[in-house]
């Protein structure tokens, strides 16, 4: 599994779904159209490559991404339920791209009606970690709903492409075009982790006894 996420300056937010819009309505789709991995197909091929060259052509635009091998996983040697463990995921996915000097508003794909708790409780621990005791720097953690955030789409349509090369699936001749333009755009084979330092396509395999961060 993957957790992944793409950031962007707060005030080229608008800017940016807007040109992902006339990107849709160029190729004859809805300006609501949801960008999702699981809707590549060769009809919508050279749309989906658009939006991965506009990606990688916007330097506003970075993606991070935490991959899992859940073969690995052994929540009772750690004491912990897989909810637990699944937003300290979230926990190493944010808080390499968090740090003082900026602050931050996340919106995370809503995963249940039940999660705001979590929600609540990653915001209080990512805040902790950086003292950010009265919230001045991590601003706000709230759930939204993917298909309404363009740019939120854009996190799916990467993350996707990392788990169909890690998957080793090789059905789809339109989503194999579109790995390996992202390995050509990115520099990277994308099956093993990237410098920490890495800024625009960064990428973290996870191990069970690695660093949280």
């Amino acid at each position: 599994m993957g957790l992944g996420l793409v950031r962007c300056p707060k005030n080229e937010a608008e800017k940016i779904n807007e040109r992902i819009r006339a990107i849709k309505r160029r190729h004859g789709l809805s300006p609501n159209f949801e960008i999702k991995w699981t809707k590549v197909s060769p009809a919508k091929q050279l749309f989906y490559q658009d939006i991965i060259d506009y990606f990688f052509d916007n330097d506003d635009l970075s993606f991070r991404a935490v991959m899992i091998d859940k073969n690995i996983l052994d929540h009772a040697k750690f004491k912990q339920e897989h909810d637990d463990w699944y937003y300290k995921m979230y926990f190493t996915l944010l808080g390499k791209i968090i740090s003082p000097g900026n602050d931050y508003f996340i919106y995370l794909d809503i995963k249940d009606t039940k999660s705001q708790e979590k929600v609540r409780k990653l915001q209080e621990i990512l805040c902790n970690n950086i003292y950010d005791f009265d919230k001045s720097i991590l601003k706000n953690i709230q759930q939204v709903r993917s298909h309404e955030v363009n740019v939120l789409q854009i996190a799916d349509l990467l993350l996707g492409a990392l788990q169909f090369i890690n998957r080793s699936d090789t059905r789809s001749v339109s989503k194999k075009t579109l790995v390996e333009q992202i390995k050509k755009r990115s520099g990277y084979g994308l099956i093993k982790s990237t410098l920490p330092s890495e800024e625009k396509f960064n990428i973290f395999y996870w191990k069970s006894d690695s660093n949280l961060l």
